[in-house]
């Protein structure tokens, strides 16, 4: 039997700033071209009639609705920064669709933060049960399962900090990250797409620059990557014209396929 391929729209690929920025009016904030605006970074995976989130954006509402989000099976948690977890109270309105609770995956440190982000959600009192949404946190420990998803964890550093990249199948994410230790770069082999960070082209202490990025692309060797986490500095078109043939930035809305 053929397995299922995957579905993975980007709901945002944009820095912890957002694409434009407050009060900026460079050439890019004030770009036309909609691939230039750019919502905080998150994906949602499907394969069949599984549909994982990964990380739960300030963007998330606006996000499920500009690309018909419909249900979440369960939700992955890269880390705990507010650009990837402050969406979280949106999930309330899947839960009620769902009638349950959504299990929500991240490493012990992350779950720990957001719970001390999210006190009512955790420890409600007298709130009625549709004003806060049900999660179960689950903390990782090595591959699982979600419906007909097999999640690959893949250790990762942002700057000093341990992060999580995803691999489901032949497809990996892996957005916020500076360095890949020695362990991670097996779970990163015979990739058909990969997305993975690239900030702007000057160095950044916690993410790959557009070089850097690059450079470890190369290094991985998927048949396609894509950039996300995308500050203000790089333009689509003009940024994608100095690219390998096998990469380009990504953009908010995109759907990619893989195996």
């Amino acid at each position: 039997m053929l397995e299922i391929g995957l579905e993975i729209t980007v709901l945002g690929s944009g820095t912890s700033h957002g694409v434009p920025m407050i009060a900026c009016d460079c050439e890019v904030c004030t770009s036309d071209d909609p691939r230039d605006r750019r919502t905080r970074p998150s994906i949602v995976i499907r394969r069949g009639e599984t549909s994982l989130l990964v990380d739960t954006s300030p963007e998330l509402r606006l996000q499920c609705l500009a690309n018909n989000i419909r249900r979440v099976d369960a939700v992955l948690y890269t880390h705990y920064h507010v650009d990837h977890v402050a969406g979280l109270d949106d999930l309330r309105r899947f839960c009620w669709l769902q009638d349950g609770a959504i299990p929500c995956y991240g490493q012990p440190a992350s779950l720990d933060r957001i719970r001390g982000m999210f006190p009512y959600v955790f420890d409600p009192i007298g709130t009625h049960p549709s004003a806060v949404p049900r999660l179960a946190l689950h903390a990782i420990e090595g591959p699982f399962e979600v419906g007909e998803c097999t999640i690959t964890p893949i250790p990762l550093l942002h700057g000093t900090m341990p992060v999580l990249g995803f691999r489901v199948g032949n497809f990996a994410y892996c957005t916020d990250v500076s360095e890949i230790p020695a362990e991670s770069w097996r779970l990163l082999e015979n990739l058909d797409v990969l997305i993975l960070d690239a900030l702007r082209r000057r160095p950044h202490p916690t993410h790959f620059n557009l070089e850097q990025a690059v450079a470890h692309a190369q290094r991985i060797g998927a048949k396609s990557t894509y950039f996300t986490h995308i500050a203000h500095e790089l333009g689509h078109v003009a940024t994608n014209s100095t690219l390998p043939e096998s990469m380009a930035l990504a953009f908010d809305g995109q759907v990619i396929t893989s195996s």
